[in-house]
Formats: C-alpha cells, structure tokens, sequence
C-alpha cells in the first residue's frame, strides 16, 4: 500500500552528457538505456558582481520501449526534460567494498528546443514526448507554438 503523504517524482531539463547505452537483458526479455545527463545552475554574488555556473550530473536509466527511445533519439548536447523517480541501489566492489549509488529511473522523456538544424533522427520521425513505465503508446501531444495561446481570464483560473 502507498504511503498517502509520500512521493517520489524528479523533474530535470538538462542536456544528454553521454549517448544512451542500451543492452537488452534476454533472461527479462527488456531492453535498458542508461546516460547521463547535466543540469546548471546559475549563482550571482552581488558583492563582486560575478555570476558564476554550477553542473549537476546525473546518471539517469530507463525501460523498455522507452530505453529504444533514447538509443534512438538522444544525441549529446540534447536539452529534454525528464520526470523519473530517484532508485538507490548497492552493490560490493572488487575488493569487498559496499558502494551505493542514487541514480533516476525515467519514465517520461520530452525532447526539447527546435527541430530546425538537427538533422532527421536515427530511424524516422518522432511524436513528442515519449512516455514508457508500463505505457506502451506516446503521451499526448503539448499544443504547438502556431496554436493561439489567449490570455487567462479568472474564470478559466482552476481554482
């Protein structure tokens, strides 16, 4: 039974680090990807006025149709965004050593930033964003930038 007032969801938007690694597992019949991806986060100092930028690395794995998705899809430099949920794992090294690692399970990967300059994708066309976990068809589509956005009025506010 889950936990009512608990949750285990990681948003990111970064840009690949390292092409998807897939290998397909035989004895489950599924395929996995794991990559990496880099986040930055911008500081300003006011009192030397110098803004400074940090990298976050993250090792990020993901399932099934989803692991083909980013074999296929993910180049390095990439920006997407993620949705996933934090996994810790542990393991004993060569020498007896227990080492732990938190890594992120995607389940939701939308590719971002223009078409334009990309190239075509390995394979063919794509449908944006891609979701996996157990799901086996694309998420719905977000509205295009040529759809006209108008502006929010208070009775279109959801609360």
């Amino acid at each position: 039974m889950r936990d009512q007032n608990s949750l285990n969801k990681v948003i990111l938007i970064g840009r690949i680090g390292q092409r998807p690694e897939l290998r397909h597992l035989p004895q489950a019949d599924r395929s996995v990807a794991r990559f990496t991806l880099a986040t930055n986060e911008r500081s300003f100092n006011p009192q030397t006025n110098q803004a400074s930028i940090k990298t976050e690395w993250h090792s990020l794995y993901a399932w099934g149709k989803l692991a083909e998705f980013c074999d296929r899809f993910l180049e390095v430099g990439k920006q997407i965004l993620v949705e996933g949920k934090l996994r810790t794992r542990s393991w004993q090294d060569r020498d007896g050593n227990k080492r732990k690692t938190t890594e992120i399970e995607a389940f939701n990967i939308v590719l971002l930033g223009s078409r334009e300059g990309q190239g075509a994708p390995r394979g063919g066309d794509i449908d944006q964003p891609y979701r996996d976990a157990g799901h086996d068809a694309p998420a719905a589509e977000f509205p295009s930038d040529e759809e006209p956005v108008g502006p929010i009025g208070e009775d279109d506010v959801p609360f």
